[in-house]
């Protein structure tokens, strides 16, 4: 097992990794192309449009070439400058040491990126050490470009919005704590997924719910009609009083862990079994015809569960407000934990990150990693049925 300061790394994180070929492409574009940049500055001894005394040269503009690795072709726009005396031994140098390069990048993704690392990729792709300010600059830029896209606008409506939170180890001053990571999840009216938002928070309370909701309607969020998480008090509260024209569904996959709680440990299977089966009815009418009878079963047997379902089920049916076909992906956060599973997949192999900057920066870019794919992947959800039914929902479940 490789150990490194504030960090233990699995004994496969390298093989892990590697099954995910567009991420690693993705990171190995963006790392050399920042790397060519900073080799330009370098060589002209000054940033694009930078006035100082001693510059060596002017940019001009870009070419573009293909660089053949093993994750496939990526295509890099090198920098140019007007007297054609540029050069770069990027290519040849990686296709010489493309298999310690391609540890280097996947050992600095995991670790966040820092700056000692990024450090080190660059000596072994340009064969000389940069400035401290170069190795800055190329980790400012790729959080840069994170910050954009979690810091954009939210133009378009989105109808559905899916919240949940997963808890993250981080060292500071020395001491491991838990850090929330607060997701939000929005379908547009196109019927796609789109990841919102991606923010750490020291725990899960009403404050940092209700901060980080109001972040995203700062950011143009609007549009939302219908909101779906688990009954965390502080989103509970926060969801209604940011988005009061909304209503609110209970994750039914968390009502039923939650059920188990006022269950004896050695319960009947089938008392819960035909509870989860009331969530398959066709209308809110038959789920509740069906409740009363499930009751009736089990009262008698477990009083203090049934007393439990009868005073918060209600929470969970709002799901049947929406079209039909729109139930089974609407009614559980699940679309989300889908998400946050893969997160976990790759964060566990850093067990404990370094700093906040780290643990945000890997999350956040697994999330836009996973936006893409939605974006460019088949649509979600039949919005057209949303927009025929939405009458409907307002006048059967009025705001808040």
């Amino acid at each position: 097992m490789s150990k490194q300061k504030g960090i233990t790394l699995g004994p496969n994180w390298r093989e892990l990794l590697r099954e995910d070929e567009e991420m690693i492409r993705s990171l190995i574009r963006g790392v050399l192309q920042e790397v060519l940049e900073a080799e330009m500055t370098e060589a002209l001894g000054a940033e694009k449009s930078e006035r100082v005394n001693g510059r060596m040269g002017y940019r001009s503009g870009h070419y573009r070439r293909s660089l053949t690795t093993r994750v496939g072709n990526i295509e890099l726009r090198v920098p140019q400058d007007r007297q054609g005396l540029f050069s770069t031994e990027v290519f040849e140098r990686y296709q010489r040491s493309e298999k310690a390069l391609m540890d280097s990048l996947v050992e600095m993704y995991i670790q966040g990126v820092a700056t000692r690392k990024v450090k080190e990729v660059t000596e072994t792709l340009c064969g000389h050490e940069f400035s401290s300010s170069s190795v800055s600059r190329v980790t400012a830029r790729l959080d840069e470009d994170l910050s954009k896209f979690f810091e954009r606008r939210l133009e378009e409506p989105y109808p559905y919005l899916v919240l949940d939170a997963r808890y993250e180890r981080v060292r500071e001053e020395g001491v491991v704590r838990s850090r929330a990571v607060l997701v939000a999840l929005g379908i547009n009216e196109d019927g796609r997924r789109c990841v919102l938002g991606v923010e750490l928070a020291n725990r899960e309370s009403a404050n940092s719910w209700r901060e980080f909701l109001l972040r995203l309607r700062e950011r143009g969020l609007h549009g939302v009609e219908y909101v779906v998480s688990d009954d965390h008090p502080g989103l509970r509260r926060s969801v209604p009083e940011v988005f009061p024209e909304s209503v609110w569904q209970r994750c039914y996959v968390h009502f039923l862990r939650n059920a188990l709680d006022h269950l004896p440990r050695k319960a009947d299977g089938d008392c819960m079994t035909e509870l989860r089966w009331l969530y398959d009815r066709r209308s809110l009418e038959e789920a509740r015809r069906d409740l009363g009878g499930w009751l009736s079963k089990w009262q008698g047997r477990y009083p203090k569960l049934c007393v439990w379902v009868e005073e918060n089920i209600e929470e969970t049916f709002t799901f049947y407000r929406l079209p039909p076909p729109h139930h089974k992906h609407m009614k559980s956060t699940n679309m989300l934990e889908r998400l946050n599973e893969e997160i976990k997949r790759r964060t566990h192999i850093v067990r404990i990150f370094p700093n906040e900057a780290s643990c945000l920066r890997l999350v956040r870019a697994l999330a836009v990693e996973k936006h893409e794919e939605w974006i460019e992947g088949t649509r979600y959800l039949n919005m057209d049925l949303w927009h025929e039914h939405r009458k409907t929902m307002r006048l059967a479940h009025p705001a808040a």
